[in-house]
């Protein structure tokens, strides 16, 4: 074969994330294959390891998505993926900031869009994690692998952070190759904007729905893999073999969930809900008994107003929901700022800090530094006061 053509079979070569249904048991995984649909070893080897260690599939699928991006850059480039370089990660880290992502819209021009420097480290991330998985198996030298960290001393210790009795755990491994980003602020809704977004929402299980994520606290992969048998929303429950009083909703980690809803904590929990929410419910119940094919699935959330009626409920159909709710409210409303609501109003509240966190399911105390946030009237407050002192108007 000629340089020229073997040039353009090496450029020709691209890479994709596919879903791979087993023929055995149904059970669903995602490989990496080229444009030949030869399947990529090393690739679909790192994500079968995701399975091993109960990573969800939601987890695996991106991941797919992130080294196929990352193979398909190096047959593009010429590169030996194995063996990539520092220069050129660093190139491929501002390819990913700089390439356009393709369009959305089919027969209209789009201005262009383009990844932000925290999803490109996010890839970044993903891309190391395959090369020294790789490296583990022997398939990438242990050169290349130490290239992609670098040691770090720790001057200012994350909230929880144990430092070790000698400081030796302040040396850590860091990323040799990222953007520096601003650390974002945590969104949550207020109270008025809390029910504004539950007076938008047109329909009983949309409502129950928002309603579950502010008053719970819980993620939006829990409430989508919530089953009927989870929702223990009597004053007693005892007949149906649980000691807990009064109504409460149960949080489970399930891997078989149809729509590939995962719990993200792995110890279940339960958490309390108000006699309104149970209102909510029986609303939706109502709701959804209009609809015959509801009844013959068992998760808490389906589709009722749009085919396959019936199916369980995915996080396409959630965000879309909430897209469509913030567009309304005027402000950005996503499932994730509801579970900082729930957290941010019970802190405000005076509950502690342990049974916040036991709530939110977190195993780490420092896990509930970012949901304890500063409101405009806190800080108001405080300069105040201050002033207020120094002019001798209150006592310090």
């Amino acid at each position: 074969m000629s340089g020229t053509s073997a040039t353009f079979a090496l450029m020709s070569t691209r890479y994709a994330a596919e879903r791979a249904i087993s023929p055995h048991d149904g059970s669903v995984s995602w490989v990496v294959v080229s444009s030949d649909y030869e399947l990529h070893a090393e690739a679909t080897a790192f994500l079968a390891s995701l399975r091993r260690v109960d990573r969800s599939i939601n987890t695996e699928r991106t991941y797919a998505g992130r080294v196929a991006l990352y193979l398909t850059y190096c047959a593009v480039h010429g590169l030996d993926w194995k063996k990539p370089g520092l220069p050129w990660l660093a190139r491929f880290l501002h390819w990913l900031v700089d390439e356009p992502l393709p369009s959305r819209a089919k027969n209209k021009p789009a201005s262009p869009r383009f990844r932000t420097k925290k999803t490109a480290n996010q890839i970044m991330t993903t891309v190391c994690g395959f090369l020294t998985f790789c490296g583990l198996q022997k398939w990438v030298d242990q050169e290349t692998v130490n290239q992609l960290s670098e040691q770090k001393y720790l001057s200012y210790l994350p909230p929880g952070y144990d430092p070790g009795e000698d400081g030796q755990f302040r040396t850590v491994r860091a990323k040799a190759i990222k953007f520096e980003v601003a650390v974002e602020g945590y969104a949550w809704l207020n109270p008025e904007q809390f029910a504004k977004v539950i007076g938008l929402t047109r329909r009983a299980r949309d409502r129950f729905l928002v309603a579950l994520l502010g008053g719970t606290g819980i993620r939006i992969g829990e409430a989508l893999g919530l089953r009927r048998e989870d929702m223990h929303l009597l004053s007693n429950s005892s007949a149906l073999g649980c000691q807990i009083s009064g109504p409460h909703v149960h949080v489970r980690r399930r891997q078989e969930n149809s729509n590939g809803a995962l719990a993200k904590a792995r110890m279940p929990r339960w958490i309390p809900v108000t006699a309104e929410l149970v209102t909510y419910y029986a609303d939706y119940c109502f709701e959804r008994d209009q609809v015959a094919e509801a009844a013959y699935s068992d998760m808490v959330f389906v589709n009722l107003f749009r085919p396959p009626l019936g199916r369980a409920m995915t996080y396409h159909n959630a965000k879309d929901l909430f897209d469509r709710l913030a567009k309304q409210a005027g402000f950005e409303a996503r499932p994730h700022m509801l579970r900082h609501t729930a957290a941010t109003t019970w802190i405000r509240n005076k509950v502690p800090r342990d049974v916040v966190q036991n709530l939110m399911g977190h195993v780490s105390e420092s896990s509930m530094e970012p949901y304890v946030h500063a409101t405009d009237e806190d800080k108001r407050e405080a300069v105040e006061r201050v002033a207020a002192i120094r002019k001798g108007q209150v006592q310090a």
